[in-house]
């Protein structure tokens, strides 16, 4: 074990990414998050992550409005994947060895132990760094864009990269994972001991709104990558079911290679009035696509927490989920919304229609249990423990609060008193969102003033620039004419 360092400083802190935004999944979103938290917190967060264009070099960037330094790897795309990209991976220990070496951090702090994250530990261990590792994977989802494993030989490689996974984890001082499902899973897969629970965590306060859920226009919502472990086409085949009568509309946000399938799977069902494909959307839309919906639905069999899905909590909306992996953590069925048996679409569309045909009693109920449950994956209190994790100093609790025993009891209707506190909290949430939002507004209004001036001086410079150059062209054109005028005389007799 690499020896602790004290955390009485701010410390510097090496984040390793194999995806980072502007990519959009799950593990991006921690990292980036995680990042920003740090910085908040005074710390110096250096991010290596793969590059997102041609573009690749040490840059000052802005994540979650946090600057923080990234080092953008030389990368190239998945040849089978619409959004992945990768780092040549036979150069790549010689420049995690000279960056470790330059920035001597306190901590090395690995999101992926594919690539990035393989090397990064084997140069940190070596100059005798602290290494906290997370892991967002599961080699399941990988099988899918592997090129040359066959069908028969996918449990065969699948036993092989979680013995890999555990080889490599194995080399960190401490190994985390979203949770303790997802943890369990880990350590009777790839063999590891010992690994912790740590949520995710998020910023309630920047998805919380005064709207109620609402059924009057029945609107579902998907948010994340458009991938086959992701089973969307099981939601778009629930909705077919749904009655007609209710004029249902599903919002499917995100981009990923099972885009044009489930395109044509939608006009296929007779549901292309129905369905909204929006791609990408900005941070600003992102709270507000949660807010207008009814219900948000998460088929997906492969996640070990969901991001998405916790926001849509943090907004106070009821949950849709199968049944599978870390979503019944956090979807407790009857109380913030309903799971369904995988890949059972008819149950899945019934559940669905619980929510879009309850009374606003019972939508009141899943609403403020979301709001309830998302409470104990506060990422304040996850930044705190991964500072504690790269410091190594003990910490009398090293899971997040998703992990008491009394997280898992069930809920029914919360006591008038948390309730009120909900309530408050939410209001209060909400006006600070607003403010925000406000004071981005004007941030961004001062700047487009002052962009504006700087036009506008720029444009009377150039005036200034073209009448000078006027003048000197004629002063020269005057100056020609008489040095030929002067040529001209000397040469007559």
């Amino acid at each position: 074990m690499t020896e602790a360092v004290k955390a009485s400083r701010p410390m510097r802190v090496v984040i390793g990414c194999d995806t980072f935004p502007p990519d959009i999944n799950g593990a991006s979103r921690f990292a980036e998050r995680l990042a920003a938290g740090l910085v908040r917190a005074g710390h110096d967060v250096h991010v290596i992550a793969p590059s997102y264009s041609k573009r690749y070099g040490t840059f000052t960037e802005v994540h979650d409005s946090s600057s923080m330094t990234v080092h953008r790897l030389k990368s190239y795309r998945v040849v089978q994947h619409k959004t992945l990209r990768y780092v040549w991976p036979f150069t790549l220990k010689a420049k995690t060895d000279r960056i470790l070496k330059d920035l001597k951090p306190d901590a090395v702090h690995i999101n992926s132990h594919m690539i990035v994250g393989r090397y990064l530990i084997r140069s940190a261990k070596q100059q005798g760094i602290r290494v906290i590792a997370t892991n967002h994977i599961m080699p399941e989802n990988l099988i899918k864009y592997s090129l040359v494993i066959p069908r028969w030989a996918e449990k065969v490689a699948m036993s092989l990269a979680w013995k890999d996974t555990g080889r490599i984890l194995k080399k960190a001082d401490v190994v985390t994972t979203p949770t303790r499902k997802a943890a369990n899973l880990l350590e009777s897969a790839a063999g590891l001991t010992g690994v912790l629970a740590v949520s995710c965590g998020i910023e309630a306060s920047n998805f919380a709104n005064n709207s109620p859920t609402t059924n009057t226009e029945p609107r579902i919502l998907f948010l994340g990558r458009l991938d086959y472990e992701k089973h969307i086409h099981n939601l778009i085949k629930a909705v077919a079911l749904l009655p007609k009568s209710l004029k249902v509309k599903l919002e499917i946000v995100g981009d990923g290679g099972e885009r044009e399938y489930l395109e044509n799977l939608a006009k296929d069902l007779g549901l292309e009035n129905n369905v909204e494909f929006r791609g990408h959307i900005s941070d600003e839309e992102l709270p507000k696509v949660y807010e207008r919906a009814t219900v948000f639905a998460m088929p997906s069999i492969a996640e070990l927490q969901s991001i998405a899905t916790m926001e849509a909590m943090a907004s106070g909306r009821p949950v849709v989920a199968a049944d599978a992996m870390a979503l019944p953590h956090l979807v407790h069925d009857g109380d913030n919304g309903y799971l369904f048996p995988p890949d059972d679409v008819k149950a899945f569309a019934d559940r669905l229609l619980k929510v879009l045909t309850a009374d606003q009693k019972e939508l009141d109920r899943l609403s403020e249990n979301s709001l309830h449950l998302i409470q104990s994956h506060d990422i304040d209190r996850t930044i705190k423990i991964f500072e504690g994790l790269y410091s190594g100093e003990k910490q009398e609790e090293n899971e997040t609060a998703d992990n008491l025993d009394t997280y898992s009891l069930p809920i029914g209707s919360l006591s008038k008193t948390i309730s009120r506190s909900i309530a408050l909290a939410r209001r209060r949430s909400a006006k600070l969102r607003e403010q925000a939002e406000l004071a981005r507004r004007e941030l961004i209004a001062r700047a487009e003033d002052t962009r504006d001036e700087v036009i506008e001086r720029l444009e009377e410079v150039r005036d200034d620039v073209a009448f000078a150059a006027k003048k000197l062209e004629i002063r020269v054109r005057k100056g020609v004419k008489k040095a030929a005028e002067r040529l001209r005389r000397e040469e007559l007799p």
